[in-house]
């Protein structure tokens, strides 16, 4: 046989068979699938619809005389070819007879005849007008199946000459049919992707409440189901790596378009470095968002779409899908990467924990989704995903040692604030709104900073003595910070010259803090009680050291001693405990009304204890000695008050505002 002779194979396409055309790019398509137990009346039926008057005519010599039928002829095409299907079908079937033991006779008339009827129909379906079938359930890939399997069964007669034209024109229509339908293929995958990226991430619903919505696939049920069904038969054809790429190349696409529709545009090192904390700071949430979605979403969903179209290639699936999972991961990991580069400074540190609790969240599952040598195997895939992984967890570790960092810097601000301004009224400092407020939230996030704090923290002095396994350095770092904090507040108090003042600054300091601390279980657990019940005692303490700095010279005037002697009155030392009396809380009400005592409960029980100590008493030294006055001018000069006059302005002290009492005539 010459090479001129020699059957030509089918030559696979390696690239689209596609064209720009926009009228293509608007097909309906309604591609049905290849099922041996439909009836082929069916098939007969659809194809009677697409063959004209003469078609067959053209290319079968059996049916030289039809092109010139009437409409008559319509019926016995329709049964002609619903044999011819049967013919076909009944040849297919002896080849898979087990007891076959060497090839049968080719019906060549018949297979040519087939194949001049496939590849009119193609040519028809090819076209630029759309198609649109007049049946849904029409069975195309059906008979494009017949032709892969018979160009399949009569290349093995590649050595008989008498069978080199079969097989040419069954590898050139098989050939045609495949890039009809990669057309096909591709134009289903662009067709659905942009008007169904919202269907990849469903929007938050502010009527549903508990679990979040499932996100779908980008494609309707039944898109999905016809790209299968044309994934089936591409492959069946031997055409996997056409089919693979068309997917591989459209998906990849619609990866890129769904992870850059949440948010966070990607940088680079170098421009995250140059970003200002304020740029920065807007960027973390939105970090965390795409990297939350992207993987726990819009991964699983390429996973559950690949599987449903290549359910026929699992080895490809799974590249497909840890292809798209690294992809993920790569386009996500350099911003962790470059915000642990920054300076570091204490406002940072809440932003890192949340970095760091999502790389921590999706660590598990980015080890499910990249399997491990054992199940991937010993190739290059499986160690790019061993590489990845070790990325991940370096990423973290990084946060988690600067988070670590960052707040062991605290102790350094608390140091270097050595203000020496008083704050007016003795209010609570700003250091101790701070710190407190600062504390607070960072044991919200307790198990993390206890988890980091075991992994990355190094003191200073560290003895042999400690016990690694049972110690709390978190603990003992907020311990050590509280600590800072009380010798920095009780320094600042040195600088008040009335030493009344002083103890209500402490006071107030004091009482902050407990608040915090009760409202905290984060904090109260890891400061443990004892060193609760030590700080509450010292604040009892100041509360003593008011009362005695302020109103022991009070008191002292409402003192016995020295008034009576040998039984009788001395009128002028009791006009003088009287006068000294009211001038001294006169002084004490016009000054500690302006002082300030912001928590309700610590000032309620200030004005409590100061009634029950100066009321009682003054209402009893006025009853043993008022008498001794005459009534009229000299009682109101020098018995000022009444018990409940001293009642009602206790009540104006600590409230902020100086005030004086009106003078009397």
């Amino acid at each position: 046989m010459k090479n001129t002779d020699r059957p030509l194979l089918p030559q696979k396409s390696n690239s689209f068979s596609f064209v720009d055309n926009k009228k293509k790019l608007q097909r309906t398509l309604s591609l049905g699938f290849f099922d041996h137990n439909s009836d082929e009346k069916k098939t007969a039926e659809f194809l009677k619809n697409k063959i004209k008057d003469g078609d067959i005519s053209n290319r079968s010599e059996n049916d030289a005389n039809d092109g010139n039928a009437d409409n008559k002829g319509e019926p016995r095409q329709a049964v002609n070819f619903a044999t011819l299907l049967q013919d076909i079908d009944l040849f297919l079937a002896t080849l898979t007879d087990p007891e076959l033991t060497e090839l049968p006779e080719l019906p060549e008339p018949i297979i040519r005849k087939f194949l001049d009827v496939v590849d009119l129909i193609v040519a028809n379906c090819s076209g630029d007008e759309p198609w649109v079938p007049e049946d849904d359930d029409h069975p195309i890939l059906a008979t494009i199946d017949r032709v892969a399997i018979i160009n399949s069964e009569i290349t093995k007669h590649y050595s008989e000459p008498k069978y080199t034209q079969t097989i040419n024109r069954s590898g050139s229509v098989l050939h045609r049919c495949m890039v009809f339908l990669e057309a096909e293929f591709h134009l289903l995958l662009l067709e659905d992707h942009n008007a169904n990226l919202t269907c990849i991430i469903p929007p938050p619903s502010e009527e549903t409440e508990g679990e979040p919505e499932k996100p779908s696939l980008p494609y309707t049920p039944e898109v999905a189901e016809q790209l299968r069904g044309i994934a089936s038969s591409m492959i069946t054809a031997g055409y996997v790596t056409e089919c693979c790429q068309a997917f591989s190349t459209a998906r990849h696409n619609a990866f890129h378009s769904a992870i850059a529709s949440l948010g966070y545009e990607r940088s680079s090192i170098d421009d995250i470095l140059r970003m200002s904390w304020e740029i920065l700071e807007g960027q973390i949430p939105k970090w965390i968002k795409s990297c939350r979605q992207a993987i726990n979403e819009v991964i699983q969903c390429e996973r559950e779409l690949v599987e449903k179209v290549f359910s026929c290639i699992p080895k490809f699936s799974s590249e497909f899908f840890q292809s798209m999972a690294r992809e993920a991961i790569i386009y996500h990991l350099t911003f962790p990467q470059a915000v642990v580069m920054t300076t570091r400074s204490t406002e940072k540190l809440f932003k890192v924990l949340d970095m760091y609790e999502t790389l921590k969240e999706l660590e598990h599952l980015i080890g499910s989704l990249l399997p491990n040598e054992r199940e991937a195997g010993d190739n290059l895939s499986s160690s790019y995903n061993l590489d990845l992984k070790s990325e991940v967890r370096t990423a973290r570790s990084h946060l988690g040692e600067s988070a670590v960092m960052i707040f062991c810097g605290l102790e350094k601000s608390i140091k270097a604030d050595s203000s020496r301004t008083a704050m007016p009224g003795g209010a609570v400092h700003p250091l101790t709104r701070y710190v407190m407020n600062y504390i607070k939230l960072a044991c919200e996030y307790k198990s993390t900073m206890e988890h980091i704090f075991k992994a990355h923290y190094k003191p200073a002095h560290h003895t042999d003595n400690t016990t690694d396994d049972n110690d709390n350095p978190f603990a003992e770092q907020l311990i050590k910070l509280m600590d800072l904090l009380n010798e920095n507040i009780e320094e600042k108090s040195k600088l008040y010259k009335d030493a009344s003042l002083s103890c209500i600054f402490l006071m107030n300091n004091g009482s902050y803090m407990g608040q915090k601390i009760k409202g905290s279980e984060g904090i109260s657990m890891l400061l443990g009680a004892s060193w609760a019940r030590k700080r509450f005692s010292e604040l009892r303490q100041y509360h003593k050291n008011y009362q005695r700095e302020t109103w022991s010279k009070v008191l002292g005037c409402l003192k016995d001693d020295g008034i009576t002697v040998k039984g009788h009155v001395q009128k002028p030392v009791l006009k003088e405990r009287f006068k000294s009396f009211n001038g001294i809380f006169e002084d004490i009400h016009r000054t500690q009304s302006a002082w300030v005592v912001s928590d309700e409960q610590l000032k309620s029980e200030l004005k409590i204890s100061v009634s029950a100590v100066l009321v009682p008493a003054y209402r009893s030294f006025k009853g043993r000695y008022e008498h001794h006055f005459s009534s009229g001018r000299q009682t109101e000069k020098y018995i000022r008050f009444s018990p409940d006059d001293l009642e009602k302005y206790i009540e104006d002290l600590f409230e902020g505002t100086p005030m004086s009492m009106p003078r009397r005539r």
